[in-house]
């Protein structure tokens, strides 16, 4: 008989569906079974058990079902053992804006790996394509206040305050920060335009599509090369990037003036512009469905697309309060998170009725969000409150609080060897 710790490291789950099929055939089927080799003590340990068995049959009838359930309980414990192994296979990467870092934390177990510094003002985080890299927008513009907003939300700017003001910029920070996660350090940084403040990859990989605010304009970004290979006007302060499901096109949210442009990603044009209530930050899309959604901060909305179009057709009223910055479609499409900034939630919406179904209360002003790859967590970055939120989206609720840099901005999620 092979010994049981090396039977329960190599093959639990068979031991235990073994252990059963003995204690079916004999009480003490585990205690008599016979050894390849065996001493005197072993031999007199032996005998001791037959012995009992003869003294003792009838109680013995109970010992079946008590050692069934033992086996029971053993595979029960091994059946948590993949659970672990996916938890683990993750890591959760937070830019911190103010701290100039990246916090690096396990799925497993939620404590942090790794604080990487990585440039000035670290917001935009996404992953490489295999997971091996994490690219991080970095820049010298100055952290500022918001500015204020007149009766429609709009924002009012004074000259010489707003973006377009250089004078205490240092534009040799601004660029996309490549961080090796498997070395945990930053190992170069890609020059990407003027204060780029988010971006997205494209779906090979290759380039990089990078909104940059302070000169209204979106910037194509080769990879390998290293350098801007296009650069294209769109409205006044630009900040969100995202691709569309079949990489076709990326869309640029500039917060402003709530324009909203559709950008080829072959002709690297514009093939589509639409306009929404102010500050609109980012854009999500339902896949196969031709419909995206867009958020307006300054008014609390989300607006729904029709991304064939590019027309809005709808609007969804948040809770009173909420200021929309991050939104996500759920794994199974059914779900549209919306982080709502200094309300501290994150409302749920059912996208075929677009209605909140539910509103959750995490951290301190979430911003940006991400989900873990089996989409049973969301991760909610919280400036203010220098952490994440992990939100179990079974239950719909905060679940646990971890602890990154200072004023965290965005989350990416790196799928770990």
């Amino acid at each position: 008989m092979r010994d049981p710790q090396q039977l329960y490291r190599d093959h639990a789950t068979a031991g235990a569906a073994l252990a059963i099929e003995r204690s079916k055939r004999h009480p003490l089927a585990s205690i008599i079974a016979p050894r390849s080799a065996g001493n005197f003590k072993e031999k007199q340990q032996m005998a001791t058990a037959r012995y009992s068995l003869t003294a003792s049959r009838q109680a013995s009838r109970r010992a079946p079902a008590a050692l069934t359930l033992a086996a029971l309980a053993v595979l029960f414990a091994v059946a948590g053992l993949p659970r672990a192994a996916s938890a683990a296979s993750y890591q959760i990467v937070v830019s911190n804006e103010r701290s100039n870092d990246v916090t690096v934390i396990s799925g497993a177990d939620y404590s942090v790996l790794a604080t990487i510094p990585v440039g000035k003002r670290p917001r935009g985080i996404h992953a490489s394509p295999d997971g091996k890299l994490v690219y991080v927008a970095v820049s010298g513009t100055p952290v500022a206040a918001p500015p204020q907003l007149d009766a429609h939300g709009n924002p009012i700017f004074k000259r010489g305050d707003d973006d377009d003001n250089d004078s205490e910029s240092d534009k040799s920070a601004d660029g996309i920060g490549v961080v090796d996660l498997a070395a945990r350090k930053l190992k170069g940084k890609i020059f990407a335009g003027s204060d780029p403040e988010e971006f997205a990859l494209s779906k090979d990989g290759t380039q990089i599509y990078v909104s940059n605010e302070d000169t209204k304009s979106a910037s194509v970004v080769d990879i390998a090369k290293g350098k801007v290979e296009h650069i294209i006007p769109v409205g006044q302060e630009p900040e969100g990037v995202v691709v569309t499901p079949d990489g076709k096109q990326f869309y640029v949210t500039c917060e402003s003036g709530g324009d909203v442009y559709a950008i080829d990603t072959t002709t690297y044009t514009v093939v589509g512009h639409f306009k929404v209530p102010p500050r609109p930050r980012t854009v999500a899309f339902l896949p196969s469905a031709g419909i995206a959604f867009v958020p307006s901060e300054s008014v609390g909305l989300v607006n729904v697309i029709d991304s064939n179009k590019f027309t809005p057709v709808k609007t969804i009223t948040l809770p009173p309060g909420a200021r929309p910055m991050s939104l996500k479609i759920g794994g199974d499409n059914r779900y549209l998170y919306v982080s709502n900034g200094r309300l501290g939630t994150v409302s749920v919406i059912d996208v075929h009725s677009d209605e909140i179904v539910t509103d959750i209360k995490v951290g301190t002003r979430p911003w940006g969000m991400a989900l873990s790859p089996d989409g049973k967590y969301l991760f909610t970055a919280n400036g203010p409150s220098d952490d994440i939120s992990v939100v179990d989206l079974k239950s719909n609720q905060e679940v646990r609080r971890v602890k990154a840099g200072k004023s965290p901005w965005s989350v990416a999620i790196v799928a770990a060897d």
